[in-house]
């Protein structure tokens, strides 16, 4: 049964994750790395009980949900990596030069600082990734921000549970008191968004709330960054050649991928665009989606979310492959005609989030750019084509509209990587140059400060001459590696050239 959390507990709650932030905010980089890496161990420690949590929460298969929560420790450790080199503090050091080319420059110093205490919406579709200690929480705990996060209905208890588990890790690394901090209801979620105190708002969710609650931010008397994923229907384009020659691939490719995990991925490639669907590449579909695993979706809610999607879509296409509604429903394949597309162009926007995707036939190759032109911002698009083959146009198209762009891949799998970029144009997001997935995600969460003229004493470690953090830094123009300044060398470099 879902305990609502209340208004009083919501302020404590937020009230005891800004003291925390006012306490760890000048903690040294080792030291904030040892925290996430303490909440890594712990997951880990406990990954059997999580797991079967989850399992009865969201009828996901076990073998997904271990690789879910080893990619979510996996982040925690490579973000702390990231913290103890000092990367994301991007400290950059320009000493007094007389000689400037612009005039003379006073010696200026900037470096990143944690936004505060920011608020976390969890994810239906993803338990531990995009949950209580999903990316958002990691990049901001990285970033030295206390976190106050929404759990999400949908798994409710494991949220819980793994709320406990890692503040009692944050515990053990002597970490600040309210540094994580849950709350549960919409209630909560919305004063949440509203309280004075909470600086950022990290959200994964439908399009529709996600407009709402970035209204609520924009409509605060400090309005505040609102760092929102609402809705992707990722494109794949197959180039003629790439149709010909292996047709049968990029089908069963597409298929498995468009039923990865009943179809609620965020990634989940919900456009394919070919030139033609015959007979024979309308039999290989069929068979490649009736050997997709079917199980319940996560929710009644989104299974009923998905039918009504699916029928307002099928409204305007054709039905090449019926599905079977319900809980777990079987997958549906619907086509479009170039012709149809142009005319109704909200046929390709429009996000099924279940085991459904629509096959556009384009006809001639010279359509796809103007076809691609129609789609709104997207998280990812992919083109299929053969060696030697550059499709320049339709490339030039889908980087103006998509964050990732992919080729002769699926985008389904979203790896967590230092050059990971998981963002787009809205409504993929609301804030397009921005990733929640890979260690730039930290940058959301942070704001540069500089400082002219300060004594060193003064300055923040990572900015005092001696280097006291030993962490890379950028030193007149030169990035150093763990120096203690080095302002000879670094005045070398400019008169001489690298070394």
């Amino acid at each position: 049964m879902t305990t609502l959390t209340t208004t009083v507990q919501l302020g404590e709650a937020v009230r005891g994750a800004h003291g925390a932030y006012e306490a760890a905010r000048g903690a040294p980089p080792t030291e904030r790395a040892g925290w996430l890496e303490a909440v890594a161990l712990a997951l880990d420690a406990h990954g059997d009980e999580l797991v079967q949590l989850a399992g009865e929460e969201t009828h996901l298969p076990e073998g997904r949900l271990r690789t879910e929560l080893l990619r979510t420790t996996f982040q925690l450790r490579l973000l702390a990596e990231e913290v103890r080199s000092g990367q994301v503090l991007d400290a950059t050091i320009d000493h007094a030069d007389p000689s400037w080319g612009m005039g003379p420059r006073p010696d200026i110093r900037r470096v990143n600082v944690p936004l505060g205490a920011v608020g976390v919406f969890g994810a239906s579709n993803f338990p531990f990734a995009f949950s209580v200690l999903g990316g958002d929480t990691a990049s901001a705990l990285a970033a030295g921000c206390a976190v106050v996060h929404k759990v999400h209905e949908a798994h409710e208890r494991l949220g819980r549970r793994t709320a406990e588990i890692a503040i009692a890790a944050l515990t053990q690394a002597s970490a600040p008191a309210g540094l994580l901090a849950i709350v549960t209801g919409r209630s909560a979620g919305e004063s949440l968004v509203d309280h004075p105190l909470i600086k950022a708002v990290g959200f994964t969710g439908s399009t529709r709330v996600g407009r709402l609650l970035l209204e609520r931010t924009v409509a605060r008397p400090e309005p505040i960054p609102f760092y929102g994923e609402l809705g992707s229907v990722n494109p794949a384009f197959v180039t003629e050649r790439a149709w010909a020659e292996r047709r049968e691939e990029v089908l069963t490719g597409f298929a498995a991928s468009f039923t990865l995990g009943m179809g609620q991925f965020c990634t989940k490639p919900g456009l394919l665009f070919v030139p033609e669907l015959d007979a024979g590449a309308r039999r290989t579909l069929e068979q490649a989606v009736a050997a997709a695993p079917r199980f319940p979706m996560l929710t009644e809610g989104l299974a009923e979310g998905y039918q009504h999607a699916l029928e307002h879509v099928a409204g305007g296409a054709e039905t090449v492959v019926p599905g079977e509604p319900g809980v777990a429903p079987a997958p549906t394949v619907l086509a479009v005609k170039a012709e149809e597309a142009r005319r109704r162009p909200e046929l390709l926007a429009e996000e099924m989030f279940g085991p459904a995707s629509v096959v556009v036939a384009y006809g001639s190759e010279d359509n796809l750019a103007e076809l691609a032109e129609l789609l709104p911002g997207q998280l990812t698009a992919t083109v299929h084509g053969q060696p030697g083959e550059a499709p320049d146009e339709l490339v030039q198209v889908i980087e103006e509209r998509a964050g990732r762009v992919i080729w002769n891949d699926w985008p389904t799998g979203v790896t967590v990587s230092h050059a990971q970029h998981h963002g787009g144009p809205f409504p993929a997001t609301t804030a397009p140059g921005t990733t929640s997935v890979g260690t730039a995600a930290v940058q959301r969460f942070m704001r540069p400060v500089a400082y002219q003229s300060f004594p060193d004493a003064q300055l923040p470690p990572a900015l005092q001459e001696a280097n006291p953090w030993r962490i890379q830094r950028r030193v007149d123009g030169r990035w150093t590696e763990h120096d203690a300044g080095d302002r000879a060398g670094a005045a070398a470099e400019r008169t001489q050239g690298p070394r």
